[in-house]
């Protein structure tokens, strides 16, 4: 009685004859079993952050919302930041250094607070991904989502800043002559095209961001170099005029320059045409479709591995 007892032990402790000479990923596709975290294919993505994009809306709005709660002037700062900004570099570069050369008087204010606003725009979507996962680790480690709708949302919150403050933008243009008309109607595709260059950006430098914190420290360097040579204070064509014509077409070709232009175009009466590269919306798109799809592509290749080590 025993022995039949033992025999049957034995043979319930065995693992099924079927699964012998399994290797342990065999098994797991057996049962039906998969990684834990595991990245899951591009397109099933996509369908995530679909179904979370009403958690990346009220993400970037709790963010922006928070983002000034400290300040006792609270959501003005939004505005006044960058006009602050502005006002300091039409000091330097309007009145001491004549960087308005090439421009009337009555363009050059409207001029310089669009390049300021656009720019910042840029500037605030790249330092916020740089720190979307480093910053958030608390966030990535005790829930399980799709990590770009970090990046998304911290680009959607720079997004809804920038039109906050185009009420001030605005009101500027119409007081130095420049009154709505059809063209302000091309501000909504470049924003637009600027927003998925800034996203795809927000991304790429996210993912670098989460392995190198250091990044946030030197970025600030990076971006006041790339506004300087993105005519944010000057019309590049007028500073470069003595210049080979290819280093000014280098300058304006680059994303920041293009998508400042475009808006300068669409709001201020007398930025005309002749102001813009060849082929500008070309490469405004370009540039779009390259960011946005090579920074989503390049973010979601090591989704596995943010907030590990």
């Amino acid at each position: 009685m025993s022995e039949t007892t033992h025999d049957s032990a034995v043979a319930m402790s065995a693992p099924p004859a079927s699964d012998e000479g399994l290797t342990a990923a065999q098994r797991a596709q057996k049962y039906g079993l998969s990684q834990s975290g595991a990245r899951p294919s591009l397109p099933e993505y996509v369908r995530q952050l679909w179904d979370r994009r009403h958690f990346i809306s009220a993400f970037a709005s709790a963010k922006l919302t928070a983002q000034y709660s400290q300040a006792k002037l609270g959501q003005l700062w939004q505005v006044a930041t960058p006009l602050l900004n502005a006002l300091v570099y039409f000091l330097i570069f309007g009145l001491i250094l004549k960087a308005d050369r090439g421009m009337d008087k009555h363009i050059y204010i409207p001029f310089l607070v669009t390049g300021v606003f656009v720019f910042t725009f840029t500037q605030s979507s790249v330092m916020a991904g740089v720190r979307a996962i480093s910053g958030n680790l608390g966030l990535v480690r005790a829930l399980h989502f799709p990590r770009a709708t970090l990046p998304i949302s911290f680009s959607l919150q720079q997004l809804q800043q920038l039109l906050f403050s185009m009420i001030v933008l605005f009101v500027i243009a119409i007081g130095f002559g420049s009154y709505p008309s059809p063209s302000w109607l091309l501000i909504i595709p470049a924003l637009a095209l600027q927003f998925l260059f800034n996203t795809g950006l927000a991304m790429i430098m996210a993912r670098l961001g989460s392995k190198t914190p250091d990044l946030a420290q030197l970025m600030p360097f990076v971006m006041r170099t790339w506004m300087y040579a993105s005519g944010v204070m000057f019309s590049i064509r007028a500073m470069l005029a003595e210049s080979p014509e290819w280093v000014a077409n280098i300058l304006q070709w680059n994303p920041a320059a293009i998508y400042m232009d475009l808006m300068r175009f669409a709001l201020i009466d007398g930025y005309t045409h002749e102001n813009l590269p060849p082929h500008v919306w070309l490469f405004a798109l370009g540039w779009a479709v390259l960011a946005a799809a090579g920074g989503f592509i390049y973010f979601w290749k090591a989704e596995e591995r943010y907030g590990r080590g």
